[in-house]
């Protein structure tokens, strides 16, 4: 049998983010977007069973069988921590493994806007990171959180599937809860949460109606709330949400949303060129009244003119960050022209060198010009 925690260990120790387990090949790992084929034998069905026998109790590879996909995290001795699905394909079964950092990272080391950092010093209010798989939206949450750790004495309640990063308490106290272990759902964990008196709520992911509903209701009560949503830009993210709900009540979650939005960060990971790793490219929406505006008066498309004219206010689309990303000499120019919203424009700034000024000053928050 091929071990599993000797695989996990090796994946660590190449630095991999990502390692999966199909039968009738060995093990591939993903190092900074690439995939490598790792020094191990073909792995067999009964290889595969045994593996997630071996991180799940009976109950819950019994719940495997019958449904087919299962989410857990997983560690190894050293700590090192996995987010881990397994599924079926092809009538085998496979697994997918995301590598946790065992640190919180800093806001300051993963090359944000100094404005998300600025957005933890928020009351209350609803704010969202959005983008693809693998975009780093956990990272983000995971270092957005740990700043309000380190300065505020506050509760902060965390509900995730699974959990990834261990928040560990520092000023203020943390509790996460595990679906599927803490609590069945995250829209009953959703439900009870109101009465644990959190000030501030951590939604892993609003998937569906129900979550999507009690996430806008806790920030609506005067809670700070961030989660995240699998979309690529703002403007597509207010839509998704409205477009959830039926369509009789889409009026009324237009006035909601406008009045409980404070910002979205939506990311992409581009492949750094001076040094080994990733560098996130990123487009930020604050919530100003103009945007309110929009999302009350279903004007969403006036959306993408509003970031673009409103960079002094903190905000900024993906293609000036990227523009930005490469000015740094941290992103390659072929990916910065290929990956950008508009690639003449983007080749004709690159080619300019159009200097990147950026003051950051959202509605509400304080924020030190960065001239």
């Amino acid at each position: 049998m091929v071990d599993i925690k000797t695989i996990l260990a090796t994946a660590i120790e190449s630095s991999a983010s990502d390692v999966h387990i199909n039968v009738g090949i060995p093990p591939i790992l993903r190092r900074n977007t690439e995939l490598i084929d790792m020094d191990f034998p073909v792995v067999s069905d009964k290889d595969v069973e045994e593996m997630i026998k071996s991180m799940v109790e009976a109950d819950r590879f019994k719940e495997f069988k019958q449904n087919k996909d299962l989410d857990f995290s997983t560690s190894l001795e050293d700590g090192h921590r996995f987010r881990v699905n397994a599924h079926y394909q092809r009538e085998t079964m496979a697994i997918s493994f995301r590598v946790i950092p065992n640190e919180i990272p800093l806001i300051d080391d993963l090359h944000m806007p100094p404005i998300v950092k600025e957005l933890t010093d928020l009351p209350r209010g609803l704010v969202l990171v959005t983008g693809h798989t693998g975009s780093g939206k956990s990272t983000t949450l995971a270092a957005m959180i740990g700043s309000i750790n380190m300065k505020y004495r506050k509760r902060i309640m965390t509900l995730e599937d699974p959990i990834e990063y261990a928040l560990e308490n520092q000023e203020s106290m943390i509790e996460q809860r595990e679906i599927g272990c803490d609590c069945p759902e995250f829209a009953s964990g959703l439900k009870h949460v109101l009465r644990q008196d959190p000030d501030i709520i951590m939604v892993g992911e609003m998937r569906d109606l129900e979550t999507i509903s009690f996430t806008m209701t806790a920030a609506e009560t005067g809670h700070l709330v961030f989660s995240t949503l699998h979309t690529i830009n703002s403007a597509q993210t207010i839509e998704r949400i409205i477009d959830v709900y039926p369509a009789a009540q889409q009026n009324q979650i237009r006035t909601m949303l406008a009045n409980t939005l404070q910002a979205v960060i939506s990311q992409t990971l581009f492949k750094r060129v001076d040094e080994p790793g990733m560098v996130p490219c990123i487009e930020i929406l604050l919530c100003t009244s103009a945007v309110r505006n929009c999302i009350r008066e279903n004007r969403i498309y006036e959306i993408p003119n509003i970031i673009e004219t409103s960079r002094r206010l903190g905000m900024q689309n993906l293609d000036y960050s990227i523009a930005e990303m490469y000015s740094k000499g941290y992103i390659d120019r072929e990916e910065a022209v290929i990956r950008s919203s508009n690639p003449a424009k983007m080749e004709k700034t690159l080619v300019q060198g159009d200097k990147i000024d950026i003051v950051q000053a959202p509605e509400g928050v304080k924020v030190k010009s960065k001239k």
